[in-house]
Protein backbone atom coordinates (compact mmCIF):
# COMPACT_ATOMS: atom_id res chain seq x y z
CA UNK A 1 0.00 0.00 0.00
CA UNK A 2 1.45 3.44 -1.01
CA UNK A 3 1.73 5.97 1.22
CA UNK A 4 -1.00 8.90 0.96
CA UNK A 5 0.71 11.17 3.12
CA UNK A 6 2.60 14.03 1.60
CA UNK A 7 5.42 16.37 3.51
CA UNK A 8 2.88 18.49 5.35
CA UNK A 9 1.19 15.64 6.74
CA UNK A 10 4.57 13.65 8.15
CA UNK A 11 5.28 17.34 9.64
CA UNK A 12 2.02 17.94 10.84
CA UNK A 13 2.62 14.34 12.45
CA UNK A 14 5.82 15.38 14.02
CA UNK A 15 4.80 18.38 15.93
CA UNK A 16 1.70 16.50 17.48
CA UNK A 17 3.94 13.90 18.09
CA UNK A 18 6.78 16.23 20.01
CA UNK A 19 3.48 18.03 21.93
CA UNK A 20 -0.09 15.97 21.47
CA UNK A 21 -1.31 19.08 23.63
CA UNK A 22 -0.81 21.98 20.80
CA UNK A 23 -3.48 23.76 19.55
CA UNK A 24 -4.67 24.39 15.87
CA UNK A 25 -3.36 27.61 15.99
CA UNK A 26 0.09 26.96 17.53
CA UNK A 27 0.37 24.69 14.57
CA UNK A 28 -0.49 26.92 11.72
CA UNK A 29 2.12 29.04 12.69
CA UNK A 30 4.42 25.83 13.14
CA UNK A 31 3.88 24.85 9.81
CA UNK A 32 3.40 28.18 8.17
CA UNK A 33 0.26 27.34 6.65
CA UNK A 34 -3.58 28.66 6.98
CA UNK A 35 -5.28 27.40 9.95
CA UNK A 36 -8.36 26.21 7.72
CA UNK A 37 -5.45 24.08 6.50
CA UNK A 38 -4.21 22.25 9.60
CA UNK A 39 -7.94 21.79 10.46
CA UNK A 40 -8.83 20.10 7.01
CA UNK A 41 -5.42 18.08 7.33
CA UNK A 42 -5.99 16.98 10.90
CA UNK A 43 -9.84 15.72 10.13
CA UNK A 44 -8.38 13.69 6.96
CA UNK A 45 -5.66 11.85 8.85
CA UNK A 46 -8.35 11.29 12.00
CA UNK A 47 -11.44 10.32 9.24
CA UNK A 48 -8.09 8.12 7.20
CA UNK A 49 -7.46 6.52 10.84
CA UNK A 50 -3.97 7.44 10.79
CA UNK A 51 -4.25 9.56 14.07
CA UNK A 52 -6.40 7.20 16.16
CA UNK A 53 -6.48 9.28 18.87
CA UNK A 54 -4.73 11.87 21.57
CA UNK A 55 -4.17 10.13 24.61
CA UNK A 56 -1.46 11.05 27.40
CA UNK A 57 1.20 8.08 27.55
CA UNK A 58 1.03 6.59 31.01
CA UNK A 59 3.97 5.67 33.14
CA UNK A 60 2.89 2.38 34.17
CA UNK A 61 5.75 1.69 36.67
CA UNK A 62 5.57 5.15 37.95
CA UNK A 63 1.50 4.55 38.34
CA UNK A 64 2.42 2.06 39.98
CA UNK A 65 2.41 -1.14 37.58
CA UNK A 66 6.00 -1.76 37.68
CA UNK A 67 5.99 -5.65 36.25
CA UNK A 68 5.20 -6.27 32.41
CA UNK A 69 5.56 -9.88 30.71
CA UNK A 70 4.69 -10.64 27.42
CA UNK A 71 2.05 -13.77 27.03
CA UNK A 72 1.82 -15.94 24.10
CA UNK A 73 -1.17 -17.76 24.23
CA UNK A 74 -2.49 -21.14 22.49
CA UNK A 75 -6.32 -21.37 22.11
CA UNK A 76 -8.88 -23.82 20.87
CA UNK A 77 -9.46 -24.39 17.32
CA UNK A 78 -12.38 -21.62 16.37
CA UNK A 79 -12.21 -19.85 19.62
CA UNK A 80 -10.75 -16.18 18.82
CA UNK A 81 -14.05 -14.47 19.57
CA UNK A 82 -13.99 -16.05 22.92
CA UNK A 83 -10.78 -15.57 23.97
CA UNK A 84 -11.20 -11.69 22.73
CA UNK A 85 -14.26 -11.39 25.12
CA UNK A 86 -11.95 -13.58 27.80
CA UNK A 87 -8.98 -10.60 27.18
CA UNK A 88 -11.58 -7.69 27.44
CA UNK A 89 -12.69 -8.61 31.14
CA UNK A 90 -8.80 -8.70 32.48
CA UNK A 91 -7.78 -4.83 33.53
CA UNK A 92 -4.21 -6.02 33.38
CA UNK A 93 -4.00 -6.95 29.55
CA UNK A 94 -2.84 -3.87 27.85
CA UNK A 95 -3.10 -5.61 23.94
CA UNK A 96 -3.09 -8.35 22.24
CA UNK A 97 -2.56 -9.68 18.83
CA UNK A 98 -3.75 -12.55 16.70
CA UNK A 99 -0.22 -14.38 15.76
CA UNK A 100 1.11 -16.94 13.57
CA UNK A 101 3.65 -19.48 14.63
CA UNK A 102 3.38 -21.78 17.50
CA UNK A 103 1.56 -19.05 19.82
CA UNK A 104 -2.10 -18.08 18.60
CA UNK A 105 -2.26 -14.56 20.79
CA UNK A 106 0.13 -12.18 21.94
CA UNK A 107 -0.54 -10.17 24.95
CA UNK A 108 1.00 -7.66 26.82
CA UNK A 109 0.02 -7.20 30.18
CA UNK A 110 1.14 -5.01 33.30
CA UNK A 111 0.73 -6.01 36.64
CA UNK A 112 1.64 -4.50 40.40
CA UNK A 113 3.75 -7.05 41.52
CA UNK A 114 4.83 -10.70 40.52
CA UNK A 115 2.14 -11.04 42.62
CA UNK A 116 -0.28 -9.68 40.64
CA UNK A 117 1.33 -11.20 37.79
CA UNK A 118 0.71 -14.75 38.83
CA UNK A 119 -2.85 -14.26 39.40
CA UNK A 120 -3.63 -12.67 36.37
CA UNK A 121 -2.02 -15.52 34.43
CA UNK A 122 -4.31 -18.01 36.97
CA UNK A 123 -7.31 -16.15 35.31
CA UNK A 124 -5.94 -17.13 31.71
CA UNK A 125 -5.13 -20.21 31.97
CA UNK A 126 -9.15 -20.98 34.15
CA UNK A 127 -10.26 -20.02 30.43
CA UNK A 128 -11.89 -23.26 28.89
CA UNK A 129 -11.13 -21.62 25.20
CA UNK A 130 -6.69 -21.06 26.17
CA UNK A 131 -5.21 -24.32 25.83
CA UNK A 132 -1.53 -23.26 26.98
CA UNK A 133 -0.36 -20.15 28.10
CA UNK A 134 4.04 -18.79 28.02
CA UNK A 135 4.94 -16.10 30.06
CA UNK A 136 8.52 -13.64 29.48
CA UNK A 137 8.50 -10.90 31.98
CA UNK A 138 9.71 -7.59 31.02
CA UNK A 139 13.34 -6.65 32.74
CA UNK A 140 13.62 -3.19 31.14
CA UNK A 141 12.29 -1.11 27.85
CA UNK A 142 14.87 -0.80 25.53
CA UNK A 143 13.07 0.86 22.45
CA UNK A 144 9.81 2.54 23.92
CA UNK A 145 6.80 2.28 21.46
CA UNK A 146 7.44 5.24 18.22
CA UNK A 147 6.54 5.68 15.16
CA UNK A 148 7.86 8.81 13.72
CA UNK A 149 11.10 7.07 12.61
CA UNK A 150 9.16 4.55 10.55
CA UNK A 151 7.17 7.27 9.05
CA UNK A 152 10.09 9.55 8.31
CA UNK A 153 11.46 6.74 6.14
CA UNK A 154 8.73 6.40 3.57
CA UNK A 155 9.20 8.82 0.22
CA UNK A 156 6.48 11.75 -0.62
CA UNK A 157 4.34 10.96 -3.13
CA UNK A 158 2.76 13.94 -4.03
CA UNK A 159 4.16 17.18 -2.83
CA UNK A 160 1.64 19.54 -0.39
CA UNK A 161 -0.94 21.43 -2.02
CA UNK A 162 -0.71 24.15 0.69
CA UNK A 163 1.70 27.10 -1.28
CA UNK A 164 3.20 28.65 1.57
CA UNK A 165 4.42 25.11 3.62
CA UNK A 166 5.86 24.35 0.09
CA UNK A 167 7.91 27.49 -0.50
CA UNK A 168 9.12 27.08 2.94
CA UNK A 169 10.34 23.75 2.89
CA UNK A 170 12.50 23.97 -0.15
Amino acid sequence: MESELDELDRALLSALHDNSRIGVLELSRTLGVARATVTARLQRLENNDVITGYRPQIGLAAAGYGVQAFVTLEIAQGALGDVVAVLEQIPGVLEAFATTGAGDVLCRVAAASHDDLQRTLIVLNQSRTIARSTSVVVLSELVEFRTMPLLSTAEPDRQPKAPAYRRTSE
